[in-house]
């Protein structure tokens, strides 16, 4: 275990910073105290990692919101598909009536 200057069980935490992206660090847990413990869990990146992390992030993002958007796309077709598919059978039904 790891602890803080002031005592308390230090958090790993992500780091997103364009020097450090994606390297875990542990961190006092209070983030209004005036600690500032850091210390990295992981080594330093290469230089490459640097530079390449960023980019697949917002790949991985970019990603994440097209799928959100295809699958918001996918649900508003199939409402529509089954209230076509009501109104067809109505209108059958209707005229099978009259």
């Amino acid at each position: 275990m790891v602890f803080c200057h002031c005592g308390k069980r230090a958090v790993v935490r992500t780091s997103w910073t364009p020097t450090n992206p994606g390297r875990r660090f542990y961190a006092c847990p209070d983030r209004n105290s005036d600690c500032r413990f850091i210390d990295f869990m992981d080594p330093p990146m290469c230089q490459r990692s640097v530079q390449i992390i960023p980019g697949l992030l917002r790949n991985i993002n970019n990603l994440q919101a097209n799928l959100s958007q295809v699958q918001d796309d996918h649900a508003r077709v199939k409402k529509y598909l089954i209230r076509t598919w009501i109104e067809i059978c109505l209108f059958v039904l209707f005229k099978i009536i009259t």
